[in-house]
Formats: C-alpha cells, structure tokens, sequence
C-alpha cells in the first residue's frame, strides 16, 4: 500500500514568511486543536482536501521551484493543519527530496512524541504556535491540554544546537489573553532555552469576534 497524505493547500515564492529563503508552503489536513480564530479551519473537515500525493509525488511538483531553493537556502515548509500527524510522510519525503533543500516544520508540538522523533533527523527548522504557556488559557482557547507540547519542547530543546532553529509564535488573542499574559510565556520560554519570538495581535474579521 502506497504512503500517502491529503492537502488542502501548496502555496509558492513565500519569501521571508514561513523560513529562511524562497520557500514553498505546503499544507496538511487535520489538526488535534479546535481553536476558536484558526486560519485554516478547512483543514478539520476531510471534505476539504485538495488532493492526496506520496512523498515523491509532492517532490516532483516541487521540482518545479528547485532551483529558487537552492539559491536562496530556501525550501520547504510543513505547516497545516498539523504536520506532525503525518510523520510518516514528512520521514520518507526526508529521505527522498534534495538534501540541500531546507525543510521547515510550522507545528503546535501538540502531539505523542514518537511524531516529532520521527521527524527530527530531516528538519532543519521549526516555527512553533505556543499559544500561551498558561495552561489554563491555552487549554480554553484550543479545547487542548498542554501537555504533548511541553513533553516535545522540553525534549526538542534538549537537543545540540537547536536553540538558533527555532522561531516561538506568541500571539495576544483577544478575549483569551493579555500583553501580560504574552509577556509571561516569553519569560517562561526565554528561561527554557527559546531565543527567537515573533510576537503579534490577532485581528478579527468584521470585528465579529
């Protein structure tokens, strides 16, 4: 039986969003969380795929941009929905893609550890939603304990030289979290070892929210 994933986007010549370089985005379906402002909330109804690809499969459409990678440093970036439920595939797409190309991984870490193990030898850079380091808002905001997510930071963190990989999101969720509250889980994670944040509002459509 062949491996294979569902997508439900692969976007092309992202430049200084989603990794270092030109890189290419490509997005799976499903994601463990149920957050109340998720920007791709398509990816929790299968209905929504746009296709379904094996590891090779997805490389040879990528191809296409090989030589934008190889100049910028760029590549590709694993984001969602959440990656990490298809760890399998990201392993073989690892083995298989050009070695010089960059692969990025966009995640929650909210998932059992043996997924982000897996993973680990074919990434070389990982941009992490924390959310919040309260647990009690995060748990609210995404219907999820914390746990997996501080078992797989601790352990990604205890990695060699892997501080300078990674880029911590913390966004200031209106109706969930304060600037202090944002201000507190930079002290928490600056004390774990995050060196590198990128700090924003989440801006709500028609002021609906």
């Amino acid at each position: 039986m062949k491996l294979t994933a569902s997508f439900l986007a692969i976007s092309r010549h992202r430049l200084g969003i989603d990794g270092r370089g030109v890189t290419t985005l490509v997005a799976f379906m499903a994601c463990p969380l149920r957050c109340e402002y998720c920007l791709n909330d398509a990816c929790h109804n299968p209905a929504n795929a746009k296709f379904t690809l094996t590891p090779q499969q997805l490389i040879d459409r990528l191809m296409i941009d090989n030589i934008y990678f190889l100049a910028t440093d760029g590549g590709v970036t694993f984001g969602g929905g959440e990656p990490l439920l298809n760890s399998h595939f990201i392993e073989a797409f690892g083995r298989l893609c050009n070695p010089q190309w960059n692969i990025t991984l966009e995640t929650s870490l909210n998932v059992p550890w043996h997924h982000l193990r897996q993973v680990f030898p074919y990434v070389n850079n990982y941009i992490i939603d924390i959310k919040d380091m309260n647990p009690e808002i995060y748990e609210k905001y995404t219907q999820l304990s914390q746990e997996h997510l501080i078992t797989n930071l601790n352990w990604l963190l205890s990695q060699p030289d892997i501080a300078d990989k990674i880029m911590v999101r913390l966004p200031h969720i209106p109706n969930y979290n304060t600037q202090a509250d944002v201000d507190h889980s930079r002290n928490v994670l600056t004390q774990m070892g995050i060196k590198h944040f990128d700090e924003f509002d989440y801006i709500m459509r028609n002021n609906t929210k």
